[in-house]
């Protein structure tokens, strides 16, 4: 395993139709993930149902449903390298309904690629999504300009939308100088692993491919304090008490003394399991399983977290945080009380206060203790978990920091926790 090339997600974003699942499928091709005689098989399907230009797509959206809409829900993990890294993409749901895949999915992302139609340019959804990676930490960007055919490789219209997107892009803290505007047409495959200079030749930057390969590596959070979210517990014979996980950030070691929080039991680290071979350690991304002495499976469970003794995890009397607010179909006053998804965990919390609502482009104050907040408002807010919860500051532990509020089957909103009245435990 040791010479595996680093891993990156990259999430996919943009407005629906604007290609990304065509762009993601030639991406797949183009870098042998999928052999052409699947694609051949797609498009002559395709074309059947007279949708001819989507065979790419297909390979995205191999829901049944989702081809008949021609549209993409689920999450697709889809693996592909480039000779630098191998990428998971997580292709992320353009339509409204689809913000939280686009939350759980984004918040897994190291990196995102946005999608935008040279005939359309920015539209509302482009918006969104932008904010919303931003919102989640996704500080790296690259900016697919696709249906390049559509306007004939007009570099004027190019230019246009670049400059729209660059006010985009500045807006919420991105500088438009380090990311590559790159003129595509995925149906047609311009500037995806080649560049094509003959469609494009007033253009100087790199392919998407070329883009890809330029990204930087993620730094792995070795220097923080353990943090492993517990997915499941399991009580294995003859070894005993099993949870497991993926390690957030820290260095899980055999023989370490940790912690469970907000469970507030402590053990030891027997022994530690990654794709069925013991290991003396497990690092940031890594999924252990991993076998605690002096906790039984009844006193720990999903949503509680892991951490050393010395350094552990820190549980919420209230915290204050930065919301966006994407979808509510009335208004947030204090009092309501929403599911709050935070790392593993569910738990419902209660708004406390409304310190002040912001500019969502600019995070200017633009109302102190409003009463109410509506969809596509940003705010800071107080928050009192209804149970104990692991909350960390976005600024200390940011893996640990972001949060998705859901309701009535929706996302709510999205956010992150800037400050922390710490609960004492013991």
């Amino acid at each position: 395993m040791a010479t595996e090339k680093p891993h990156m997600n990259l999430a996919v974003i943009g407005h629906i139709d604007h290609g990304k699942s065509t762009t993601v499928g030639r991406i797949l091709f183009e870098t042998g993930a999928v052999a052409p005689h699947i694609i051949e098989g797609f498009r002559k399907e395709a074309e059947s149902k007279g949708k001819g230009t989507f065979e790419f797509a297909w390979v995205m959206d191999s829901l049944k449903e989702e081809r008949d809409r021609g549209i993409t829900i689920d999450i697709a993990h889809k693996r592909f390298d480039t000779e630098k890294y191998y990428f998971t993409v997580v292709d992320c749901p353009g339509h409204r309904d689809f913000v939280k895949n686009m939350i759980t999915g984004a918040s897994q992302a190291d990196a995102a690629l946005l999608v935008v139609a040279a005939p359309d340019g920015v539209m509302e959804q482009t918006k969104e999504h932008v904010f919303l990676s931003r919102t989640l930490g996704i500080n790296q960007l690259i900016v697919g300009i696709n249906k390049m055919d559509a306007v004939k490789y007009d570099e004027k219209r190019y230019n246009e939308v670049k400059e729209q997107l660059s006010q985009l892009l500045k807006m919420v803290g991105f500088k438009p100088s380090e990311v590559p505007f790159i003129p595509i047409s995925s149906y047609e495959g311009t500037n995806i692993k080649p560049k094509t200079n003959e469609k494009t030749p007033w253009y100087t930057g790199p392919s998407v491919i070329e883009a890809l390969n330029a990204l930087k590596e993620p730094e792995k959070p070795t220097s923080l304090p353990l943090r492993l979210p517990l997915q499941d517990v399991y009580t294995i014979s003859g070894v005993g008490t099993v949870p497991v996980g993926r390690i957030e950030t820290g260095i899980m070691k055999k023989g370490m003394k940790v912690s469970f929080m907000p469970a507030n039991v402590n053990g030891e680290i027997k022994s530690i399991e990654m794709h069925h071979e013991e290991e003396l350690e497990a690092l940031p991304g890594d999924n252990v399983g991993f076998n605690v002495r002096g906790v039984s499976k009844n006193e720990i469970r999903r949503g509680d977290v892991c951490g050393p003794v010395e350094a552990p995890p820190t549980v919420a009397e209230e915290f204050t945080a930065q919301i966006v607010v994407l979808h509510h179909p009335s208004a947030i006053t204090v009092g309501y009380t929403p599911v709050f998804h935070c790392h593993t965990a569910q738990v419902a919390c209660t708004f406390t206060e409304l310190v002040k609502k912001l500019d969502p482009r600019t995070g200017q104050v633009k109302e102190e203790n409003p009463t109410f907040l509506k969809t596509g408002d940003a705010a800071i807010v107080k928050i009192r978990p209804t149970r104990p919860m692991v909350i960390e500051k976005i600024k200390e532990i940011p893996q640990l920091g972001r949060f998705a509020v859901r309701d009535m089957g929706s996302t709510i909103a999205a956010g992150m926790c800037i400050d922390i009245q710490a609960k004492q435990m013991r």
